[in-house]
C-alpha cells in the first residue's frame, strides 16, 4: 500500500480545506451575528422614536415647572408693565364713514346774456345772501325799458282818446243820433286798447327784471370759490361752469353710514324725540373735529351694502368741517353707568378665548378669563373677570405664563395709589387725558 497522496488526492484536500462547512456547530456564529446586528437596529429606531414623540413634551412641561414655583422662577422675575382696572362710564358708539356735505350749494349763473363788466367779490371770501357779486353792461336793458315806456304811453293816448269818443258815442246813442253797431264798435275799441296797455305794462316789467338781472347777487350765504370767467367776458344762462359757485359752510351736514341691524335703535331714539349726538373725528380716527346731531335717516336701505344714511348736522364755526372731506362718524346711542373699563392693549386672546393676566399680592400672575363689552378710545369696558381696583399686565404678557413671578419697574410705590385710583373711578386721570387729540375714552 502506498502512502503519498496522489497529485489527485492532494487537489481535493486542497479543495476541501476552502470549502464551506456544512456542520451544524461551525455555522452557528455567523447566524448570532446577523441577530446582533438586527437588535442593535431596533434599538436605535426605539431611541429615535422616545427622542422625537417624548423629548418635546418633556422640554414644555420644563418651563412650565421651572415658572409654577422652581427656584428659576423666584430667582429671576419677569418685568412687566401693569395698570389698574378702574370704573367709569362708558359710551356705546355706532361708528360710520361719511362724507361731509353742505346744506346748500349753488353755481351762480347769469340769467341774461351780456358782456361781464365787474367782479365785486375775492375768491375765498365768505358772503352774505343778496351781497353784489357780478356786474353785467345794463345798456343793452335800459334801452329795452325806454322802447316799452315809449310804446306804453302810445297806447295810454289812444286808450284815453278811445274812452272819450265813447263817452260821446253812449250820448248820441241815447239822442237816437247813431246807430247801435257804430257804439259797441266803440267800446270794443276801447277794450283793445286796454289791452295794449296790459301787454306795454309787462314789456317793460320784463326790461325792468332784466336790468335787474345784469347785477348778479349771492343767493345763498356761504363761501365762494374761484371764479370761471373773467370781466370782459360774454357770459350767457346756458353756461355751465357759471361765474363762481358758492358752498354753505354754517352750518353743514355729514352723511354717513350705518349697518342696517343697527337702524331699529337710532329709529327708536329718533320716534323718542331724542337729540342723539354725533362726533365726527379725521380720517386717522384721532382727532375729533366737530360734535352736531342727527338729523334724519333716509327712507330706504341701499340693498348692495346693506347699510342706511343718515345726516347729521354741525355747527362748523370754525369751518373745520370742508365739504367733500371723509370722515368718521359716531353715534352715540347709549351710556354704560359705572362699568370696568381697563386697557385694550391688556387683553389676550388665545385658543380658551379673551383673558388678562392679573397680578395678584404676591407679585405672581394668574390667567382670568374676561367678557368684553363696548370699546371706547384705547380701553374697553370688561362684563366680566375683573373688578375695579385689580391690576392687569399691558406689556410684556407674551412671555408669562400661570403663576410667573413679575416685577413693576417704577410702580413699586405707586402701585397701590393706582390700585385705589382705580377703585374711584379714576376722575383725576379722566380729566388728565382729555383733550389730546385722542379719541374719546369712557370718562368723555
Amino acid at each position: 500500500m502506498n502512502d503519498n497522496p496522489t497529485p489527485r488526492s492532494e487537489e481535493q484536500a486542497r479543495a476541501s480545506l476552502y470549502a464551506p462547512s456544512t456542520h451544524p456547530e461551525r455555522a452557528r456564529p455567523r447566524h448570532r451575528g446577523r441577530w446582533l446586528l438586527i437588535a442593535v437596529l431596533l434599538s436605535a429606531a426605539a431611541a429615535a422614536a422616545w427622542y422625537y414623540y417624548f423629548q418635546p413634551a418633556a422640554q414644555q412641561e420644563a418651563p412650565q415647572r421651572r415658572t409654577k414655583g422652581g427656584p428659576n422662577a423666584a430667582a429671576r422675575p419677569m418685568s412687566v408693565v401693569a395698570a389698574p382696572a378702574a370704573a367709569a362710564d362708558v359710551p356705546v358708539y355706532l361708528t360710520g364713514l361719511g362724507t361731509v356735505t353742505p346744506l346748500h350749494t349753488v353755481t351762480v349763473r347769469s340769467r341774461v346774456e351780456g358782456q361781464l363788466v365787474r367782479i365785486l367779490f375775492r375768491e375765498g371770501e365768505m358772503v352774505k345772501a343778496g351781497q353784489l357779486l357780478a356786474e353785467i353792461d345794463p345798456r343793452p336793458f335800459q334801452v329795452q325799458l325806454t322802447q316799452a315806456e315809449g310804446q306804453m304811453a302810445r297806447d295810454q293816448a289812444l286808450l284815453r282818446n278811445a274812452q272819450l269818443d265813447l263817452e260821446r258815442y253812449r250820448t248820441l246813442f241815447q239822442q237816437d243820433s247813431i246807430a247801435r253797431q257804430q257804439l259797441d264798435t266803440q267800446a270794443a275799441l276801447v277794450r283793445q286798447y286796454e289791452g295794449a296797455v296790459k301787454s306795454d305794462q309787462g314789456q317793460i316789467d320784463n326790461a325792468r327784471l332784466q336790468l335787474t338781472y345784469s347785477r348778479i347777487t349771492a343767493p345763498v350765504a356761504g363761501r365762494i370759490g374761484l371764479r370761471q370767467v373773467d370781466p370782459g367776458n360774454i357770459v350767457r344762462a346756458s353756461d355751465q361752469n357759471g361765474i363762481v359757485v358758492i358752498t354753505q359752510l354754517e352750518p353743514i351736514s355729514v352723511i354717513f353710514t350705518v349697518p342696517e341691524d343697527q337702524i331699529s335703535i337710532v329709529m327708536k331714539r329718533l320716534r323718542g324725540r331724542e337729540k342723539i349726538p354725533v362726533e365726527a373725528w379725521d380720517r386717522a380716527d384721532k382727532n375729533k373735529l366737530a360734535t352736531g346731531a342727527l338729523v334724519t335717516v333716509d327712507n330706504q336701505i341701499d340693498a348692495t351694502t346693506g347699510t342706511v344714511k343718515l345726516r347729521a348736522q354741525f355747527g362748523n364755526e370754525d369751518y373745520l368741517l370742508f365739504p367733500n372731506q371723509f370722515v368718521n362718524a359716531r353715534l352715540l346711542i347709549d351710556v354704560l353707568q359705572g362699568a370696568t373699563v381697563i386697557p385694550g392693549s391688556a387683553v389676550q386672546r388665545g385658543a380658551q378665548g379673551t383673558f388678562v393676566y392679573v397680578v395678584q399680592a404676591d407679585k405672581t400672575v394668574t390667567v382670568r378669563p374676561v367678557s368684553l363689552g363696548p370699546t371706547s378710545g384705547q380701553r374697553v369696558a370688561v362684563s366680566s373677570g375683573v373688578k375695579p381696583g385689580e391690576v392687569v399686565v399691558v406689556d410684556g404678557a407674551d412671555k408669562l405664563r400661570e403663576g410667573a413671578k413679575v416685577e413693576l419697574p417704577g410702580q413699586n410705590e405707586a402701585g397701590g395709589d393706582a390700585a385705589r385710583a382705580g377703585k374711584k373711578g379714576g376722575k383725576d386721570g379722566r380729566q388728565r387725558g382729555a383733550g389730546k387729540g385722542r379719541p374719546p375714552t369712557a370718562e368723555q
